[in-house]
């Protein structure tokens, strides 16, 4: 199911057009600021904090970006971000989870449900869409920088609820409440990683055909427009 569920990892595979990357940037470094000023300044000492920037590296976001959002979250008079759910239909009854970094909950809730609306969705209560998924860690680790079976050992030692090999990368798949101390864990003896989140995977795929997915594709587009969304999940796997 990897990939399936977290739009931004379909979104990367079909390629970033320049004219996202502000947007994208902006998205991150709200986390940043967020995550510096909930916690300790030093990344080291604070795991949502190093996950966010890891997050930014692997965006290519320029250090000096960075730096600005971590210095930002000691400005006197700062907006006060709250992380919300959202939980809604898409086309053709598709699950949707919607995670917000935001300063004003109605502007989210209103500008979400519109953009369902629009296209062929609705918004759902909390609770309609959440229960069709799981909330798990995830990490991907480069092939090319460790085996799988160091990999596997690891991670089983540590705790990790899966492992799996594939073509690009390994993946390990953790509790939610595991992940910062596995991750933590991991970090001292492998230098990097490609890509590590808390995600929601759906219990079941929906497999939409080529129009269904463009129609799928235009809703996502459109959602992760809105400055409040941070990261989009949902229940299908899409046709190219």
């Amino acid at each position: 199911m990897a990939g399936h569920s977290h739009w931004a990892g379909i979104k990367h595979k079909k390629g970033r057009a320049d004219k996202e990357r502000s947007k994208i940037f902006s998205k991150l470094s709200r986390e940043i600021t967020v995550a510096a000023k909930l916690g300790d300044k030093d990344p080291d000492m604070n795991p949502r904090l190093r996950t966010a920037i890891q997050a930014a590296k692997q965006s290519n976001m320029p250090k000096e970006n960075i730096t600005r959002a971590i210095n930002k979250s000691e400005a006197s008079g700062d907006k006060s971000y709250e992380n919300l759910r959202y939980e809604g239909f898409g086309p053709f009854n598709t699950a949707l989870i919607i995670e917000t970094l935001t300063d004003n909950k109605n502007r989210s809730a209103s500008s979400i449900r519109t953009v369902l609306q629009k296209n062929g969705g609705r918004l759902g209560e909390t609770g309609s869409t959440s229960h069709k998924f799981y909330i798990c860690g995830v990490i991907h680790i480069d092939i090319n920088i460790v085996s799988y079976e160091q990999v596997f050992e690891e991670a089983i030692n540590l705790g990790a609820k899966d492992c799996f090999n594939n073509t690009e990368f390994h993946e390990i798949v953790t509790e939610k409440d595991d992940f910062y101390k596995i991750k933590s864990e991991l970090e001292k003896k492998i230098e990097s990683f490609l890509y590590s989140a808390i995600e929601w995977r759906p219990f079941d795929i929906i497999n939409l055909n080529k129009a269904q997915s463009k129609q799928m594709i235009d809703v996502l587009s459109a959602l992760e427009e809105l400055d409040d969304v941070q990261k989009i999940f949902t229940n299908v796997k899409l046709e190219n």
